[in-house]
């Protein structure tokens, strides 16, 4: 490794990413802010915490009156401006958190949007429940994931708007409503993958499913091999939770993989003994060869060596459905003066998988300064429920992360490559993940997304001032 990419390794490494930022620069008038990819700093009007419904009501009749736009903040994990808008008022969420109403019996929840899935599990853990669908997080906000809707590692659900039993709404004229496949039904489909245009969510009701103790089974398959199995070893078998990665390392590009698969465990009866939640830890080996793989081949062969080695280390381990979706993500922590992590995310059909990662091969191997460090893949059957559904039939995820430059150039050049993987996406009949920065052509997001039009439609009729505004919208609806 060279000495100057080593002491920039160093300084990253000593600094914690922060994740979601708000910040007031101080040689601005106006606050400053920017989400977790960081590209799109914006110098907004304000700032507003969320602290009450009649104070959010109030908020947005307001914003009638002034004519103000306003946008809505969970954690700004969606890294393309989904949450704020230039000259607007960011609404923050974070603090509107309480769980309104728990009913172990009909196995349902109640919460506020700002709640976090942390938060729901620490209430529900203790009665024997679970989350059907979330992120492979637990750190966002309920309002965030169904503003995205959200898929996971449980194969047997779709996405987060399988769970949905209702929620409640505040619409663009400042009036509360309640939204179900029955009531107001029209915008069921609308708000949920609906990127925070309809209004704001104020509280969700959810079905919860049992916690139950799984037992891991890992192993190496080749690319090539991973449709079939997955058809044949995992869809038609007990397994419950299903995850893969593919390596991104020099010496096995795109070729190897290995696949996860959690089963229910024989000793079923032991669920109690595993049942504390567990927290996550800054693990010193993986965050230490995660951070030479973003500076060397060399580092990107290590890091892949360790996670094969690592994940099948935990054949036979037992834990539960509650802890299996507690991911440990504290050693991707990472903070840069000049460079950030951006994420990307391709749905193709499961047939299409090996020709597809061929196609994406051929791109990528001659994208010498394209830093890409990992990608998992998931499994999301096919659910046309939201308007804008990402999975028109069985769909594979490939969730992709990235090391790239903040600055005009270096953005060019990711974008440069990025379209290029869309087209073979959509050769494939595949489509993409509209939570990331809006690198994409808006050709490609109308193949991707054939009912954009009627979606986009249903937000000027809802909201025919546009009161809720962000980058998304203006990209690709207006």
């Amino acid at each position: 490794m060279k000495k100057k990419a080593m002491a920039s390794f160093l300084i990253g490494y000593t600094l914690l990413f922060t994740g979601s930022v708000y910040w007031h620069g101080q040689q601005f008038s106006q606050p400053i802010a920017s989400d977790a990819g960081q590209l799109l700093p914006t110098a907004v009007k304000s700032i507003e915490q969320a602290e009450g419904e009649k104070q959010l009501q109030e908020m947005v009749r307001r914003a009638n009156r002034t004519g103000d736009k306003l946008s809505i903040a969970g954690m700004q994990h969606s890294q393309g401006g989904h949450t704020y808008y230039p000259g607007g008022t960011i609404i923050d969420m974070k603090k509107y958190n309480k769980i309104l109403q728990f009913d172990p019996k009909r196995q349902t929840i109640t919460v506020q949007a700002g709640a976090t899935w942390d938060d729901i599990q620490r209430r529900i853990n203790p009665y024997g429940l679970s989350v059907k669908v979330m992120q492979s997080q637990n750190i966002f906000t309920i309002g965030g994931a169904l503003s995205v809707n959200v898929h996971g590692r449980d194969i047997h659900y779709g996405s987060l708007i399988d769970t949905v039993e209702s929620f409640r709404l505040l619409t663009a004229a400042g009036e509360i409503i309640n939204v179900s496949r029955e009531e107001n039904k029209e915008l069921f489909p609308l708000v949920i993958g609906g990127y925070g245009l309809f209004g704001i969510i104020l509280d969700v009701t959810f079905s919860l499913a049992k916690d139950e103790l799984y037992e891991t089974h890992t192993r190496v398959i080749d690319y090539s091999q991973y449709s079939s199995y997955f058809q044949n070893a995992v869809n038609s078998s007990q397994v419950k939770m299903h995850l893969a990665r593919i390596s991104v390392a020099p010496d096995t590009f795109l070729r190897e993989m290995y696949v996860t698969d959690w089963t229910n465990a024989k000793d079923e009866h032991k669920l109690t003994a595993y049942n504390q939640l567990k927290e996550d830890r800054i693990i010193a080996a993986p965050k230490l060869l995660l951070g030479l793989s973003r500076y060397s081949d060399w580092g990107k062969d290590k890091f892949w060596e360790l996670q094969r080695t690592y994940m099948k280390k935990g054949n036979g381990k037992l834990e539960t459905r509650n802890n299996v979706m507690r991911s440990e993500t504290a050693f991707m922590e990472y903070e840069s003066s000049s460079r950030t992590e951006v994420l990307q995310e391709y749905f193709v059909p499961v047939s299409e998988f090996a020709d597809y990662i061929d196609d994406l091969r051929n791109v990528l191997e001659n994208e010498k300064d394209f830093n890409l460090l990992n990608i998992t893949v998931r499994y999301v059957g096919k659910d046309e429920q939201a308007v804008l559904s990402y999975a028109k039939v069985d769909m594979f995820a490939l969730v992709l992360l990235i090391n790239q430059g903040r600055s005009s150039k270096d953005m060019k050049q990711t974008e440069e490559v990025i379209r290029k993987m869309i087209d073979i996406t959509l050769q494939h009949n595949g489509s993409y993940y509209l939570p990331y920065y809006s690198y994409p052509t808006k050709d490609q997001f109308d193949t991707a997304y054939p009912h954009s039009k009627e979606f986009f439609r249903m937000k000027r009729k809802y909201d025919p001032d546009e009161r809720f505004m962000n980058f998304f919208y203006r990209e690709y609806g207006q």
